[in-house]
């Protein structure tokens, strides 16, 4: 009997410690995020038809009727950034604040710690005006993640760690091609420079994720056009000078001129074959 309530006066000690203990940081913007993707749910779930009317203004009968085929759609690109703040503390609250207008689906501390922000199906507001390709609306293709680091020192090997192993599972859950791991910079050019040169692509392409030059490099053609070169890896190049800085920064990384030598012209060469 003795035992029996000393077990129940732990059980309610235990009870009340929690109940005086401070709320989780960031209960209230997590509750917020419940609220909306149960109204995205609910939007889904919705069996209306589609209401028309023809040039006269009259009716045209329509009904729903269920298709049996569909799915979510899947990310097939992601997106390398870097916070350009002073601590992940202060990006995690950026994202959790109405009025930035800006999120990632992924934030990686210093000491590796990997933040979940939103669900991999849904679009997170990382990518901003941006192009890749024929791709005007990268948001909705790709998963975007961010890496605390002020843009002036180097990637640590704790936080590459975390990040291959977050790369290798989005990889292969999503099936995302290869080619298709790419930088801020890569997609918007005129605007930004993350992941900047002191990111480790060389590496990431090791692991299979982006491409990177070979050591033994081809002279190019006589013929070669490196504009369009650049246009069919991706870049856009309505804007050629800042697409060369952006390729550059990503496949080059001792340059950022906007001009292209024969060395950079050899390591383009080698890259838009891979493309």
């Amino acid at each position: 009997m003795q035992k029996n309530i000393y077990v129940l006066l732990l059980i309610v000690s235990a009870a009340a410690i929690s109940g005086c203990s401070p709320k989780l940081p960031y209960a209230t913007t997590n509750k917020v995020y419940h609220t909306q993707t149960d109204s995205l749910v609910e939007v889904i779930s919705r069996e209306q038809p589609v209401m028309l009317v023809d040039s006269a203004g009259g009716a045209i009968p329509s009904e729903w009727v269920g298709t049996v085929n569909f799915n979510l759609r899947k990310p097939n690109y992601v997106i390398i950034h870097y916070t350009a703040q002073d601590s992940v503390k202060q990006t995690l609250t950026t994202f959790t604040l109405v009025k930035p207008q800006v999120s990632a689906h992924y934030v990686v501390g210093k000491d590796g710690k990997v933040y979940h922000m939103l669900n991999d199906y849904l679009r997170a507001w990382h990518a901003g005006i941006s192009k890749w390709g024929s791709i005007s609306d990268m948001n909705s293709c790709s998963i975007g993640i961010e890496i605390d680091n002020n843009g002036h020192e180097p990637f640590n090997d704790v936080q590459v760690k975390s990040l291959l192993a977050l790369l290798a599972q989005l990889k292969k859950t999503y099936n995302i091609p290869q080619a298709n791991f790419i930088g801020h910079q890569d997609i918007a050019p005129l605007r930004k420079p993350d992941p900047g040169p002191l990111f480790p692509w060389k590496l990431l392409a090791q692991k299979g994720f982006g491409f990177w030059r070979e050591e033994l490099l081809e002279l190019p053609p006589d013929n070669f056009d490196y504009a369009t070169a650049l246009k069919l890896i991706g870049y856009d190049i309505s804007n050629l000078p800042v697409a060369i800085v952006a390729f550059k920064r990503h496949f080059v990384q001792t340059d950022e001129t906007p001009v292209m030598t024969q060395l950079d012209l050899n390591i383009l060469y080698n890259v838009y074959r891979k493309y």
